[in-house]
């Protein structure tokens, strides 16, 4: 389900980035410190305990639609959700939307 709907929203194939993260699109980064790398657009990791989500773009611009979204956990650029059930799927699609927007504008394709 989280999986074909990152599809969609992007246009593009899952591909694993490393033995856990199933990601879509990619960008490549460069820090201030000169580090660079290649990371996935948007993402998600079925894990144990939960289901990580990489889409958020901070907390603070984004927690009036993580109100609407129900239960959940949040970190810097995560969303933690034990059940998919337990949360809104058109609030998910929202943050996913929004998130590719975003990359798109920083990281043109």
């Amino acid at each position: 389900m989280i999986s074909a709907m990152m599809a969609r929203l992007t246009g593009e194939p899952a591909t694993m980035w490393g033995p856990s993260i199933v990601g879509f699109g990619r960008y490549a980064y460069t820090y201030d410190s000169g580090r660079s790398g290649e990371m996935c657009r948007i993402g998600f990791s079925p894990r144990k305990a939960e289901l990580v989500l990489y889409v958020l773009n901070g907390v603070e611009d984004q927690s009036a639609t993580l109100d609407r979204l129900g239960k959940h956990k949040s970190g810097k650029g995560c969303l933690y959700i034990k059940k998919l059930a337990d949360v809104d799927l058109t609030v998910v699609e929202e943050l996913v939307a929004d998130k590719i927007a975003r990359m798109d504008a920083q990281y043109p394709r």
